[in-house]
């Protein structure tokens, strides 16, 4: 009987989400959980998009939180509908995770799912690249592109937006701070997953 309850334990432990104990330091994030590192270079290998860029988009979006989504207004206290369908780590919204699904063919893709959730950063990043010509290497100008949507950003709606735009300059020191920790830390991260397919 004890050893039922050991394995069950084992098994509940092992599908416990990880949370990052801080978010300030990427290296101490992937040293935290690597199967995070193996799905983030599997998405920069495969979308073109540096992991400094995709972790800090995720980061503003969620802070690491995989069951984030928007608070639901109340009248009195009756719970109204949410103002958006943003959902999971990237808090892609429904049209936009659908249109990915259905570009990727990655149907059984969740949005609570660390590595699905930066395939779609990858390749949401990627899209704005070759539809509105933005660098995957200019967060700022991306993470304006994530928030608004395509159509949005080829409108300029952000240019009304001043706060939009504080939090794109703050998403930008942030996507820098990643990339000057990952030339210190990729090496050794790179050594412990080796062997994994990715």
């Amino acid at each position: 009987m004890r050893l039922i309850i050991l394995i069950f334990a084992l098994v509940l432990s092992g599908c416990a989400t990880y949370k990052p104990s801080q978010v300030d330091d990427v290296c101490r994030i992937f040293w935290g959980e690597t199967d995070w590192y193996k799905d983030a270079r599997k998405a920069n290998k495969r979308w073109g998009t540096p992991i400094g860029v995709m972790m800090a988009i995720i980061k503003q979006e969620s802070t690491f939180r995989a069951d984030v989504r928007p608070e639901r207004p109340k009248f009195l206290f009756i719970p109204l509908p949410r103002k958006s369908s943003a959902y999971g780590y990237a808090q892609a919204q429904d049209p936009a995770w659908n249109d990915y699904r259905k570009a990727t063919g990655n149907w059984s893709h969740d949005r609570d799912d660390f590595g699905d959730a930066i395939n779609f950063v990858g390749w949401y990043t990627n899209t704005s690249n070759k539809r509105l010509g933005i660098s995957k290497w200019d967060p700022y100008k991306q993470y304006l592109a994530y928030h608004e949507g395509w159509g949005g950003y080829s409108r300029g709606s952000f240019n009304k937006k001043p706060q939009l735009l504080k939090v794109a300059k703050k998403v930008k020191r942030q996507a820098e701070i990643y990339g000057t920790q990952l030339n210190k830390c990729s090496g050794k991260l790179d050594r412990a997953v080796k062997g994994w397919f990715f």
